[in-house]
């Protein structure tokens, strides 16, 4: 049960595989896209996350043409998908960056052109958001590509999960427990679905997504089993955009990074043994020996 995205192994005996989820945080400016990648290297984590739609596809007919406040003035909520999506040449830019910061990257595709366009950039892997459980045909498309596959099951039940992993191929996948409410309150994190998973999976890798404040609950996940982690990343919570408010800032982040670290060095192995460190109060304290 162990996966391999770039050069780096997922599963047991292994450090847990921190993501970067930048989404759609960077608002549709290179820069501050390449200002997240770099927060998401400077703590410690192994990959950044982005997610590629085409609007006119992705978009449910419902809410094209929806009103919404930006940044940019009003437009209809597919103005606004375009308006925050990256062309080839600006994902390029990014991707090189990423990469030059020893970060995997990769997205969510949200339709089976999206998918085209990432395996010409040549993506390591591929997140299938938890809104795409149930997308036959776009988890088909994603899964002849042959590459890793890490899918989220925000939103979803045991029998679409059930679903969605027969059309995917088990040794390239990994699952992640997650509740998709933005922000998350403790209440509806239900982290014990991560050994439930791990019995349901036992040959697949399972991590949590989380979208929580806080740093409490994604640790505790590590605790629970959870072979990665991906959070939400952001410069500031206050800034617009509907993913900010349930994202992490750069010293959270970090924070978060540095705690995994320490929480993978306490777990140990779970074969009892006298430390080094015990000898010493033995001899003080002991009266009766073994």
């Amino acid at each position: 049960m162990t996966l391999r995205i770039g050069s780096r192994d997922i599963g047991p005996g292994h450090p847990v595989y921190v993501i970067a989820e930048i989404g759609l945080n960077h608002n549709g400016d290179v820069s501050l896209a390449k200002e997240l990648v770099d927060v998401a290297a400077d703590a410690g984590a192994q990959a950044v996350k982005f997610q590629k739609r085409t609007p006119a596809i992705s978009t449910p007919e419902h809410m094209k043409s929806v009103l919404r406040s930006t940044p940019w003035g009003d437009m209809t909520y597919l103005d606004y998908r375009y308006r925050v999506e990256f062309d080839r040449e600006q994902y390029v830019e990014i991707g090189d960056h990423a990469t030059l910061r020893g970060l995997d990257w990769f997205a969510s595709p949200w339709d089976e052109p999206s998918v085209d366009f990432l395996e010409d950039l040549r993506v390591s892997a591929y997140k299938v958001a938890s809104a795409s459980v149930t997308d036959d045909g776009l988890l088909r498309r994603i899964d002849a590509t042959g590459k890793p596959v890490i899918l989220s099951t925000g939103m979803s039940t045991l029998e679409q999960i059930d679903r969605a992993v027969s059309l995917l191929d088990p040794a390239r996948l990994t699952i992640l427990h997650a509740t998709s409410t933005y922000p998350l309150p403790p209440e509806e994190a239900n982290l014990l679905m991560i050994p439930a998973l791990a019995r349901r999976y036992p040959d697949v890798p399972i991590g949590y997504s989380g979208h929580e404040r806080g740093l409490q609950i994604s640790i505790a996940a590590v605790a629970l089993g959870a072979r990665i982690v991906e959070r939400h990343i952001t410069l500031d919570r206050a800034m617009w955009g509907s993913d900010h408010a349930a994202s992490l800032e750069p010293h959270g982040f970090s924070t978060l990074v540095r705690d995994i670290r320490i929480l993978e060095d306490a777990l140990g192995d779970g074969i009892k043994r006298i430390y080094p460190g015990e000898l010493a109060p033995l001899a003080k304290l002991r009266r009766v020996p073994a």
